[in-house]
């Protein structure tokens, strides 16, 4: 959009028309170094919407103020776009220019933007073991560390893929010298990386929480994946399915004067976390009731959740609400919302579960519900007769004053 005048007044007028709530377009992003698993509801003819040396199109990316860092990127790739009465802005520029109302006074006033997001990643194979450095690993080039977390939504997962297994962590005993070892090996075909870790077999419903600095190869299942808002990473991995890693992989996050450096590089890894002989039961989740409401026709599930290094960085929970019902859920905080199934209302908007997008199209399954809205309450209308209406959503840091730790679904 044209001046950032224009945009405070787009996004004004759009928050009044939705009551607090915006649509958002779906955002695609293609990765050169992996294959789609074709469960994102993208048109197989626009895998490659991007070009063909761009990689395909197996990310869609939710309630995004970050961008994308690709090679050779588009100047908004990974970017929300708000849709609001013929106007088009991108979310960080809502957020911009109508920061507490969206995000909340508090987010505004230590972050000054909307520092999370969330994402579908949907691969037909297994990512290679790599991690994402922590603030103060990432502050040597500039950037800020990355916590994530897993949850594997039914609704997406009809096929596994061909790895539906994750490799998280390390054996008990690895040392920095096996892996050292693994990083000199590289352009010597497969490192080996993989014979100092284990493979946890990945369950729909289910999910995991994945502080900085602990290595992981993602499986196959699609994977809705709250974050923090950064996208930095070293892979650790030289070849997975047969295929080389490029070495820049392992080098694109790190001080130009340490690309060669193996101790350096090997101390990305915080060994005492990725050698926990309980690592499973530290990371590993399963949903949460929020409250008893099944009663009332509907649920509202946490399905990440839990702190890193003792900070509440972000969290999500899945609504369900079955057919004919309405409810009010009032949150303490802004969250992007994404439609798994069904459809119904959202507030003002109507919202449905497309089954096939071109890319470029406009669908109805995705809001951004802003702080204001929020906090006052929403209203999630299922107007289907025989399916329920379910929402994934994501908040930001520090909303929550009560939240699950990881392990209580086990209590």
């Amino acid at each position: 959009m044209g001046t950032s005048t224009a945009v405070n007044t787009a996004t004004r007028r759009g928050l009044e028309a939705g009551e607090g709530i915006l649509r958002l377009a779906p955002t695609w992003v293609p990765r050169v170094y992996l294959q789609p698993g074709r469960r994102l509801k993208l048109d197989q003819r626009d895998l490659y919407a991007f070009g063909a040396h761009r990689g395909g199109i197996d990310e869609r990316w939710l309630g995004s103020t970050t961008p994308a860092m690709n090679d050779n990127r588009t100047p908004d790739e990974g970017l929300s776009y708000v849709i609001s009465e013929g106007e088009r802005f991108t979310l960080k520029e809502a957020v911009e220019a109508e920061g507490p109302r969206m995000v909340g006074q508090a987010i505004w006033d230590k972050y000054g933007r909307w520092p999370v997001y969330s994402k579908f990643f949907d691969n037909s194979g297994p990512i290679m073991h790599h991690l994402h450095q922590s603030d103060a690993q990432a502050k040597l080039v500039g950037r800020e560390g990355k916590p994530e977390g897993y949850y594997f939504p039914p609704q997406l997962n009809a096929t596994s893929g061909n790895f539906p297994q994750t490799y998280f962590g390390l054996e008990p005993g690895s040392t920095r010298a096996v892996i050292r070892e693994a990083l000199e090996s590289w352009d010597k075909g497969d490192n080996g990386i993989l014979d100092y870790s284990k493979a946890y077999r990945l369950k729909p419903g289910t999910g995991w929480l994945v502080p900085p600095r602990i290595l992981h190869a993602p499986g196959s299942l699609l994977t809705y994946e709250p974050q923090w808002g950064s996208d930095v990473l070293a892979m650790f991995q030289s070849m997975v399915e047969g295929r080389p890693v490029p070495r820049s992989l392992l080098t694109q996050d790190v001080p130009e004067d340490k690309h060669w450096d193996f101790d350096f590089l090997v101390d990305l890894v915080d060994f005492d976390v990725n050698t926990d002989d309980e690592f499973k039961n530290h990371h590993y989740l399963e949903p949460i009731a929020v409250d008893d409401s099944a009663s009332e026709g509907y649920v509202d599930r946490w399905v990440v959740y839990g702190t890193i290094n003792g900070e509440q960085k972000f969290s999500a929970r899945e609504l369900t609400v079955m057919p004919g019902v309405r409810c009010t859920i009032r949150d303490a905080g802004a969250s992007g919302v994404i439609v798994t199934q069904g459809h119904g209302r959202i507030g003002k908007l109507e919202v449905d579960c497309p089954s096939i997008i071109r890319f470029g199209q406009l669908t109805q399954d995705e809001v951004f519900i802003s702080h204001d809205a929020a906090t006052a309450g929403v209203t999630f209308e299922n107007h289907s007769q025989t399916d329920p209406l379910v929402t994934l959503r994501y908040f930001g840091p520090d909303v929550h004053t009560k939240m699950p730790n990881v392990g209580d679904h086990a209590r």
